[in-house]
């Protein structure tokens, strides 16, 4: 799944540099056309590029008046986008992957409960075993040490329902990463797009021509909002599926001990019986 988002970003990158970059040879072409037209001639090409096409390429206006793609800023722009992606596509699959009936069914939880109370207990455990929640591999794992007593059935009960529920809190991490990663990414960027509006004033000789300042500035405010835009859903997602998960895998382990404990009296009227 990350490289075909790789894959799309560097296209898409691709296809939107190749128009643009011809730009500037089109501007220095034609620059005795535009001197000749100063006001209204040369508004068309300072209009050319769209409020849209701001928040995905970021641009450079020369000395001359040149316009030409900021490479490094619109670099920092797509992989933020590409991380954008990323993390939908993991909220999406997380929240699938995620919901009751793949943690603890209703449906598998009382079957289960109905067959040892009746004394199935083959019937109990091959039903555990096909069936792949969180619920049943806790009960699978638990009931196959039945004949060890109840303290290993118990011990292997907790012992798998934290192998299993830090598996998955383990892949909802990545979102947490996303998220407290992306910020600084987007901060790289708007110390970058700084330093690209502070060369302009040094080269202008301290008197730069505001257009040539909006390049950097441009960069510095987009790759902070794009880091923005990755960083609240991503950990917005990774709290609320993370607390999700919590809860239902402490439903289920709670579900699965009080189905065993019926067998903890008998084992202690067993035991008592022995003694007699």
């Amino acid at each position: 799944m990350h490289q075909r988002f790789w894959w799309m970003a560097v296209a898409a990158l691709l296809i939107a540099l190749g128009p643009v970059g011809a730009n500037p040879l089109h501007a220095q072409n034609d620059a005795p056309a535009a001197s000749a037209a100063p006001g209204p001639a040369a508004q068309p090409a300072a209009e050319g590029d769209s409020l849209a096409a701001a928040f995905f390429i970021s641009r450079r206006v020369g000395p001359a008046g040149e316009r030409s793609v900021e490479v490094i800023g619109s670099m920092i722009i797509w992989f933020l986008l590409t991380l954008s992606a990323v993390s939908i596509g993991l909220i999406g699959m997380m929240a699938m992957t995620n919901q009751r009936k793949s943690i603890a069914p209703p449906g598998v939880v009382e079957e289960i409960r109905t067959l040892l109370t009746g004394g199935r207990y083959r019937e109990a455990i091959e039903l555990a075993r096909e069936e792949p929640s969180f619920f049943s591999r806790v009960m699978h794992g638990a009931l196959l040490e039945a004949n060890h007593g109840f303290s290993a059935v118990i011990r292997s009960l907790e012992q798998i329902s934290d192998e299993l529920t830090t598996r998955r809190l383990r892949q909802i991490e990545y979102l947490n990463i996303i998220g407290q990663v992306s910020p600084m990414i987007g901060l790289f960027g708007t110390v970058y797009g700084m330093i690209l509006a502070f060369q302009a004033i040094v080269a202008a000789g301290g008197d730069p021509d505001p257009v040539q300042l909006a390049g950097g500035i441009s960069t510095a405010l987009t790759t902070t909002f794009w880091g923005l835009v990755v960083a609240i859903p991503a950990l917005a997602g990774y709290a609320v599926i993370r607390n999700k998960v919590d809860e239902l895998t402490t439903e289920a382990t709670l579900n699965a001990e009080e189905i065993l404990n019926q067998f903890r009296a008998r084992a202690a009227q067993s035991g008592s019986a022995r003694k007699e």
